[in-house]
């Protein structure tokens, strides 16, 4: 809320310096963004009395948006790669989706790998389990088991993570 939006009968001030003016009625504050030549905007709605602070207001969301960029510039975003086979799989075919998954989690992504049973392959679904661990063994020197193997509906999936 800016200038004649906040409607608060009692604010606390804070100048253009930073400085605290003191609690007074929000015509007075309004008055002495006016005398400045700037702005009055609500900073803290919640606090008791709410604090506003006197600055220009183009120049004080400018300076906001800077910081949240500059913020999400540091965060470290995370991927869920899923690899996906069947129970009948190769051994050829299990090293190279393990060495798929390898690439994902030295990137920093976390893998999600994923046993599909289709048709009459739900028979042979604790046997299966085995293919899952294999696939760990791989690529145990690089990742870590965040989630073991859970079976849910027709897919078995297990959840793996950077080793640290």
């Amino acid at each position: 809320m800016i200038n004649e939006q906040i409607r608060d009968k009692e604010v606390r001030v804070i100048g253009e310096d930073g400085a605290q003016l003191g609690v007074m009625s929000s015509k007075e504050a309004m008055a002495l963004a006016k005398e400045a030549g700037v702005d009055l905007v609500k900073i803290a709605p919640t606090a008791k009395p709410p604090v506003c602070r006197i600055v220009d207001y183009g120049k004080f969301r400018y300076e906001q948006a800077r910081r949240e960029k500059e913020a999400k510039k540091k965060q470290k975003v995370t991927e869920v790669k899923e690899i996906r086979f069947s129970p009948n799989i190769d051994t050829n075919d299990l090293n190279t989706k393990a060495n798929q998954a390898r690439k994902f989690i030295e990137h920093g992504d976390k893998v999600k790998v994923t046993l599909r049973f289709r048709g009459r392959e739900m028979t042979h679904v604790q046997s299966s389990k085995v293919i899952l661990d294999e696939f760990f063994k791989i690529i145990e020197d690089v990742a870590v088991i965040e989630k073991p193997a859970k079976l849910e509906g027709r897919n078995m999936s297990m959840f793996l993570g950077e080793k640290r």
